[in-house]
């Protein structure tokens, strides 16, 4: 890590009563520790954005089993990926629904790709694709 360096910023003071209150709902220590955690957000998504970065992420499935062919068709989908997807997590929710997560690692482009053809499979009832950075180069 760097040497810290300290700067100020001017906010609105409603707004920074409003982020105070974030402050305190997340459980952070204090402003500074906020403030960079907002940066690093932002970097990542910024990074993961260009399409070619390196990201890890999950996808996240949920779906009825009984549809015919679901499970096959996903598992299909998956198969194709094999290179893409680390690890995979399956949960039966209860009688009839499922929930898978999808550990990938990629170029975003292809994780991005990856989502939304299994997000897009017929009788999948909700996914959503989260992304983050393989850490390497956050302060």
């Amino acid at each position: 890590m760097g040497q810290t360096v300290r700067f100020g910023i001017s906010l609105d003071e409603k707004l920074l009563v409003c982020f105070d209150r974030l402050i305190e709902q997340k459980g952070y220590m204090n402003r500074s520790e906020a403030i960079r955690d907002l940066i690093r957000s932002s970097l990542v998504e910024s990074k993961w954005e260009a399409g070619e970065e390196d990201t890890v992420g999950t996808i996240t499935l949920v779906y009825n089993h009984h549809i015919r062919d679901l499970s096959d068709r996903l598992t299909e989908h998956q198969h194709t990926y094999h290179d893409r997807i680390i690890s995979a997590l399956h949960v039966h929710l209860d009688a009839h629904n499922c929930l898978e997560v999808l550990v990938v690692r990629g170029p975003s482009r292809v994780i991005k790709q990856i989502a939304d053809e299994l997000i897009g499979v017929k009788g999948v009832r909700h996914g959503k694709l989260v992304m983050t950075t393989t850490g390497g180069e956050l302060f």
